[in-house]
């Protein structure tokens, strides 16, 4: 299949990596670490750095959502 001209296909670029950010202080890495959680919550992920994850644990395994922290 063949595309119009102006239409939004990148014309086979790929986009640009974002930094993975901390849900709960704001850290950023160009990739999750393998210290980093990620969860789902509302169908979203989020990720957690090693500090967060680490302050929160009880609350990870206990499946509560991060608000709750």
């Amino acid at each position: 299949m063949t595309s119009l001209p102006g239409d939004s296909d990148n014309a086979g670029s790929t986009p640009e990596p974002q930094p993975i950010v901390c849900a709960r202080c704001g850290v950023t890495s160009e990739s999750p670490p393998l210290t980093w959680t990620c969860s789902v919550e509302n169908g979203a992920r989020r990720y957690f750095c090693g500090n967060c994850a680490r302050a929160n644990l009880r609350a990870i395994e206990g499946r509560l959502d991060s608000a709750w922290w």
